[in-house]
Order: structure tokens, then C-alpha cells, then sequence
């Protein structure tokens, strides 16, 4: 499997369900600000509620950080209104919710499943120039929790603005970070 690390999104055009109306999202929209795609399988189901509440909770702390939230499924943007009207938990949700139902999104991220026509659990961070910074994929009876990927933004915007320097597991905002160099070798 070839890593999507610092590569460069494709071109996209899809529809999406946000703030009450239907909208197209391309990758223009994604130009000079940091962005996170976050696929999951479907609406109506059991563990995908539980990560978009999670990050409809969140989704303050990420705007602070300038970041977008795109939650992308293979549903059509109509079941995901639908799904809005119906759930007081995806009610809670501000971002713009992608709809992929070709399935071209999810194929140019990695992350479709040919035989079922749903996505894995694919999280992506993609930076103001439009490169992944990272990309993880669960299977998908395992959830994602969205402090985990905050702590990963910050530590992906401190590192593009401090190119020598590099954050150490756990790493919190504000901790101490290290720079590469002779010096460390064999010393951490």
C-alpha cells in the first residue's frame, strides 16, 4: 500500500448537506486553510453517530485551530439532511457532511471498500497547500475520538511552522519539543 503522506489532494467535486442547504465543496474550498476529511460507512448506523457527535463537540476547538471538518460518507446528501432531521445527536453537527455516493472520493483517499460500497474509518489532515499530513484508517468497528486528532493538528501546525523542530509521543501544545541533531543521537 503506497502512503498518501505529502501528497497532493485530487481534484474533487461532491455535494454536501451543511447549515440547512445543499452545497457544492471542491478542493478550492480547502485553498490557504487546514482541513480535516473524516469518512466513516453510513448514516443510520452504530458507531459513526458516536465519532460525528464527538466531533460536532469539538468542532469549536478545531474552527480556533482554522481548521475545517469534512465528514464524508457514500451516502447521497439527502439522506445525510435526512439523517440531521432525524438524530438530535447529528442535529449537533456544523460542519460540512460530503456526500460520496460513486465512491470517487473515497477511492482517491484509500479508503472504499469495492465489495460493500461504504468507506473505512479514514482520517486526513490536509494542510493549507492541499498535502495530507496524515492519514490513518480503522477498521470499522473501531472508533476514533477527537481529542486524539486535536492533539495531532496542533503537533502538524507547530511542525509547519517550526521545520527543525520535531513533537515527541504524547506531545501536548505548549510541552517541550525536540530538534534533530547530532547532539540527540542515542541520548532520548
Amino acid at each position: 500500500m503506497q502512503t498518501l503522506i505529502n501528497t497532493t489532494i485530487l481534484d474533487f467535486n461532491v455535494q454536501a448537506y451543511h447549515n440547512e442547504t445543499f452545497k457544492a465543496v471542491t478542493q478550492d474550498d480547502l485553498k490557504g486553510k487546514w482541513s480535516v476529511f473524516f469518512f466513516y460507512p453510513a448514516d443510520f448506523t452504530f458507531v459513526c453517530p458516536t465519532e460525528l457527535g464527538d466531533m460536532a463537540d469539538n468542532y469549536d476547538e478545531f474552527q480556533k485551530l482554522g481548521v475545517e471538518i469534512y465528514s464524508v460518507s457514500t451516502d447521497t446528501y439527502f439522506t445525510h439532511k435526512a439523517w440531521h432531521d432525524a438524530s438530535e445527536t447529528i442535529k449537533r453537527i456544523k460542519f460540512p457532511m460530503l456526500a460520496d455516493p460513486t465512491g470517487k472520493l473515497s477511492r482517491d483517499f484509500g479508503v472504499y471498500i469495492e465489495s460493500a460500497g461504504l468507506a473505512y474509518r479514514g482520517t486526513f489532515l490536509v494542510n493549507p497547500e492541499g498535502q495530507i499530513k496524515l492519514a490513518e484508517i480503522n477498521d470499522n468497528g473501531i472508533g476514533r475520538n477527537a481529542d486524539e486528532l486535536l492533539r495531532k493538528v496542533k503537533a502538524a501546525q507547530y511542525i509547519a511552522a517550526n521545520p527543525y523542530e520535531v513533537c515527541p509521543a504524547k506531545w501536548k501544545e505548549g510541552a517541550k519539543t525536540l530538534k534533530p541533531g547530532l547532539d540527540l543521537v542515542g541520548k532520548i
